[in-house]
Parts: C-alpha cells; structure tokens; sequence
C-alpha cells in the first residue's frame, strides 16, 4: 500500500515551487536583469558615437561659410554602420529583457498578491523552452526599426535638416533651385542625384520604420517573450 501511495504520488505533476526552487528563480532573475543591464550599457555606447559623430560633422561644415557639406554626407554612411551595430545589439539585449520581464509579471506580481507561484505550464514552460533552445525573439529588420523610431529618427533628421541648411545659406542665401542644385554637385555627380540619392536614403529609413511598427503591435498580443520597446 505504502508503495502505491509513493507510486501516484511520484507520477503527480506538481503546482507550486519549493522554497529552494523560489531561491533559485530569483538568482536567475537577478542574473538576466545583470545581462539585460551590461547590453542595454553597449546600445548606449552606439548611440553616443552617433551623437559625437554629428556633432563633428556640424562643426567642420558650419565652420565657415565655405566650408564643404560633404562631412554630413559622410555623416549618413556612419550613422547608418552605427544603426547596424546597435540593432545587432539590441536583439541579444531583448533576449535578456524579455526574459526579466516574464519573471516579473508571472512570478513576482502573483507573489506580491498573495497569490503564490503556481506552475502553470504556460510562462514556466514558455521559459524553459527558451533556456532549452535560445533564439533571437525578433527579426533585424525588426531590430533595426525599433532603434530608429526610438532614437536614430532624431539623429538623421539632424543630418537631413543640417545639410539642406547648410546649401540654402553658404556661402550666401540661395537665390535658385539652379543654384542650390549647383551647390549640391559633388565632382562629377550632378546636384540632383545627390539629392535623389539623400531623399532615397531618408526615405528608406522612414519606411523602414513605419512597416516594422504594424509588426510590433501584432507581436505584442501574440508572443509573450517579446517587450514593447
């Protein structure tokens, strides 16, 4: 009789964590908020050099008025290599962050509440299987519109505003398109592509951003391992 007891007992899922398995989960989360903490300090490092970076660019080209607006040309190739690292990083950042926040609200809240922590097999079985097979929980392109809504849209609309600036007044006030299509002449390459090419650029970016949000609303309802921002 003893045996079958211990029998069923065995075979009986359990519902609720044990103090030792409550003292593990809340180092694991302490160690996810350390991880989310060291990468959320690196996305920072990329949005630094991109602030530093346009604001040298300000100064060679509003040095004088004769001063070349090529630096915020080449302003743009650097902030554009700038969004890829970071939108590189950031996907392994969310990894942690989403991670920390699926503790929180299922763990810590119905902790809080009194409720106790019940093995649900929903977000401790969601959690597991990301331990178990680690993946990235959203696309580059994804990553990449996320940073520019975020903070890069304000960076390049500085560049964008900055360079338009700087052929409308120096040397002196455009007086023409003719002459501010002049102006925007690099070598060979005619005014007008080189703005072309700026407006592609801008553009790009724009839509980039725009077509990744309606992606970002659906995920938030559909995929609990993926935060809001």
């Amino acid at each position: 009789m003893e045996n079958e007891v211990n029998t069923e007992s065995a075979g009986t899922a359990k519902t609720r964590f044990d103090s030792p398995e409550l003292a593990a989960l809340a180092h694991l989360y302490r160690g996810e908020v350390y991880r989310s903490t060291i990468w959320r300090t690196r996305l920072d490092q990329t949005t630094n050099w991109a602030v530093v970076t346009t604001g040298l660019a300000l100064s060679l080209t509003f040095a004088g008025p004769d001063s070349s607006p090529l630096p915020l040309i080449l302003l743009g190739l650097l902030v554009a290599v700038f969004l890829h690292f970071e939108a590189r990083r950031y996907r392994y950042f969310n990894v942690w962050r989403a991670r920390c926040r699926l503790i929180e609200t299922d763990v810590y809240v119905p902790m809080l509440r009194g409720e106790g922590v019940a093995m649900d097999g929903k977000w401790n079985t969601l959690l597991a299987d990301d331990y178990a097979r680690p993946h990235f929980h959203i696309s580059y392109a994804r990553s990449l519109g996320r940073r520019i809504r975020k903070n890069y849209a304000y960076i390049l609309a500085v560049q964008g505003v900055a360079y338009v600036g700087k052929l409308a007044i120096h040397p002196t006030a455009v007086t023409s398109t003719a002459e501010f299509l002049d102006r925007a002449a690099i070598g060979p390459v005619p005014g007008w592509a080189v703005l072309l090419a700026g407006v592609v650029f801008q553009g790009g970016w724009v839509v980039l951003a725009l077509a990744t949000l309606r992606t970002e609303r659906h995920s938030r309802t559909t995929h609990r391992l993926v935060p809001i921002a």
